[in-house]
C-alpha cells in the first residue's frame, strides 16, 4: 500500500525540496588521511549488514501494543480524557504513539542519509568523504528498516514533525561544510540515539528491540565520526565563528526539545492543541525522557569545543548542564556490545533449534526402524 494512504494526517506536500547551497569540493590527494578516521572507515565497511536478513521480520507485533508502553508513559494518563477511553481506545492511542515515534525516526534517517551525502560532496578531506559514503549507506538501510516496520507491523505513519523539519532545513541550507556535521551528526543523531536507547532498554518486544539495537550499533560510529571531524576543525576557528556555531546549537536544542511532545497524536484524539501542549508539559515521564535524550548531545557538544557561556547557560535553563561530564565513549562501547551480544544470543538459539530438529529426526527414524 502506498505510504500516503497510511498517514494519520496528510503531509503538507508530497515531497520537500530544499535548495542546495555551498560548494562541491574535490581532493586530489589520495594517499593521506587521519589514521583514526581511516580506521573508522574500515570499520564502517566491515560492519555493513542487510536489514532483510539480520532482522527477524517473522516476529509478530501487536500494533496496539508494539512497544509495551506502560499507561503511565502516556500524556493522557491520570486525566479526565484517559478515564473516558475504552480499552480499544487505549490500544489505538498506543498504536498512534508508536507510529508517531517511529515515523520521526524514519524521517530523521532520510534526513541523515541526505546530510551524509551532502558531507561527501562538500567536505574538503578525502578520508571524511570515504567514511561519509559508508554512512550514507547506513542511513539508507535504517530508513528502509523503519519504513518496513511502520508499513508491515503498525500500518500507520505520521508526517515529519515541524521542529525536526525546521532543523533539517537549517542544516541543509547552510553553505558551510561543517554544518551538516553539526546539525545532523551531533544534534539530530545524538538525540535520536538517546531516544532509540531508551526504547531499546525498556521494551520487552523482540522486533523493535532488534531493530533499535542494530541501528544503534551503526549510529555509534556516526557520532564518533562527527566528533573527530569537528574537534579537529573547531580548534582552527575564531571566537566569532565558534559563537555562530554555538548559537546554531542553542536554537537546535530548543527545537529538538520541543519536538518530543507528540502533540499531533493527542490532537488526533480530539484534544485541542493548546490543551495537548499543556498536558504533555505536565507529564513526569516526558520530563525524564527529555533529560535522557540530551545525554548524548551535551557531552558531544562539549567534546568538540563548543562550550561558551551562552551555551552553558542554555543547558542550565534546560536542566541538562551536568550531562556535559558524561562519558560518550562508554555509551558508544555499550551500544556496540549490546548488538554483538544480541547476535550471539540469537545465533545460539538458532543453533539449539537446529540441533533439536536433527535429534528429533534421528529419533523418529530410529523408532520407525524398531
Amino acid at each position: 500500500m502506498p505510504t500516503h494512504d497510511l498517514y494519520a494526517n496528510a503531509p503538507r506536500d508530497p515531497s520537500w525540496q530544499v535548495p542546495s547551497s555551498g560548494a562541491a569540493r574535490f581532493s586530489w590527494e589520495y594517499d593521506d588521511g587521519r589514521d583514526r578516521l581511516l580506521a573508522l572507515y574500515q570499520k564502517g565497511k566491515d560492519k555493513q549488514w542487510d536489514g532483510q536478513k539480520r532482522i527477524d521480520w517473522d516476529l509478530e507485533v501487536d500494533p496496539c501494543d508494539a512497544l509495551g508502553t506502560p499507561d503511565e508513559a502516556m500524556s493522557l494518563y491520570g486525566t479526565k480524557h484517559w478515564d473516558k477511553l475504552t480499552a480499544k481506545d487505549k490500544g489505538e492511542l498506543r498504536r498512534h504513539y508508536a507510529s508517531w515515534q517511529f515515523s520521526q525516526f524514519l524521517h530523521g534517517e532520510q534526513g541523515a542519509m541526505i546530510c551524509a551525502a551532502r558531507i561527501v560532496e562538500s567536505v574538503p578531506d578525502l578520508d571524511a568523504k570515504f567514511y561519509s559514503a559508508t554512512q550514507t549507506m547506513d542511513e539508507a538501510r535504517h530508513a528502509e528498516i523503519y519504513g518496513r516496520f511502520l508499513h508491515e507491523k503498525i500500518g500507520l505513519l505520521y508526517p515529519i514533525n515541524d521542529n525536526l523539519q525546521s532543523l533539517l532545513g537549517d542544516t541543509l541550507r547552510d553553505s558551510r561544510w561543517d554544518m551538516p556535521y553539526l546539525g545532523m551528526q551531533v544534534l539530530i543523531e545524538g538525540l535520536a540515539l538517546a531516544a532509540f536507547g531508551m526504547i531499546r532498554d525498556t521494551t520487552d518486544k523482540p522486533l523493535p528491540k532488534q531493530i533499535l539495537t542494530y541501528v544503534m550499533q551503526d549510529e555509534a560510529r556516526h557520532v564518533a565520526f562527527g566528533r573527530m571531524a569537528l574537534r579537529d576543525y573547531y580548534k582552527q576557528l575564531t571566537d566569532a565563528e565558534l559563537r555562530e556555531r554555538e548559537d546554531f546549537v542553542i536554537e537546535g536544542c530548543y527545537l529538538m526539545r520541543d519536538r518530543l511532545r507528540g502533540v499531533e497524536v493527542l490532537e488526533n484524539f480530539g484534544i485541542p492543541k493548546a490543551e495537548a501542549e499543556a498536558l504533555s508539559e505536565r507529564s513526569e515521564f516526558l520530563q525524564l525522557f527529555r533529560r535522557l535524550l540530551f545525554s548524548r548531545i551535551v557531552p558531544c557538544v562539549k567534546d568538540i569545543g563548543l562550550w561558551g557561556k551562552r551555551l552553558q547557560q542554555a543547558y542550565v535553563d534546560m536542566g541538562v548542564f551536568e550531562l556535559g561530564d558524561s562519558s560518550l565513549d562508554l555509551l558508544m562501547a555499550q551500544d556496540e556490545e549490546l548488538a554483538e551480544r544480541l547476535d550471539a544470543e540469537r545465533f545460539a538459539a538458532e543453533e539449539r533449534e537446529r540441533v533439536a530438529e536433527v535429534r528429533q529426526a534421528i529419533d523418529s527414524a530410529t523408532e520407525e526402524e524398531a
